[in-house]
């Protein structure tokens, strides 16, 4: 994937300009930045949810996942339907279950995503895009609102799950960039 000078304005406020970079295919690219910089606006126009001003973005491929700021759950449904969501009948429901497992979620399951607390939820929607089928995945803010000891055990798992793909992580925490990343790109 790659970004061509990318402009983005929002009235008179300049979000970026002639933001270029070239994400290498396989690897982990965290876009770093204080709040408020633009790495959200420049992950959404990655994604094609947000036209740029100017400039273009390259993309081989429109199979992709996400995790975006808000959790965007199906809220009545089950922490496995929400999986169930993206993975169809490709995982069993013992599978799934053992992926929530792994971050701690195992005996939510079957709960209503409504009945879970934030960081459960984010788990459930991290979970949710690393298992969907995708050539990029976009991570925006994936870990916030987690305690320090469930941010390194979902860190680790994330690690696990993304060896050899092509994902863009935008973050303001330089120790998951540290963690995770093979670039870091400061905005």
């Amino acid at each position: 994937m790659k970004a061509e000078k990318i402009c983005k304005s929002f009235g008179e406020n300049k979000v970026l300009i002639e933001f270029s970079h070239e994400f290498a295919e396989g690897k982990t690219t965290a876009i770093l930045g204080a709040s408020g910089c633009g790495k959200s606006t420049l992950l959404n126009i990655l994604m094609g949810l947000l036209a740029p001003d100017s400039g273009e973005v390259i993309r081989e491929s429109d199979k992709i996942s996400a995790v975006f700021q808000e959790n965007r759950l199906c809220e009545n449904l089950t922490a496995s339907a929400n999986i169930r969501l993206v993975t169809g009948k490709r995982l069993t429901k013992s599978e799934i279950i053992a992926e929530l497992s792994a971050v701690g979620l195992g005996e939510c399951s079957e709960k209503a995503v409504k009945t879970l607390s934030g960081g459960m939820k984010r788990r459930t929607a991290l979970v949710r895009a690393l298992l969907a089928e995708y050539d990029i995945l976009f991570l925006d803010e994936p870990f916030k609102g987690l305690d320090i000891n469930t941010k390194n055990a979902v860190i680790a798992y994330t690690k696990a799950k993304i060896a050899g793909k092509t994902v863009v992580l935008v973050t303001h925490d330089l120790s998951e960039c540290e963690q995770l990343a093979d670039e870091i790109i400061r905005l």
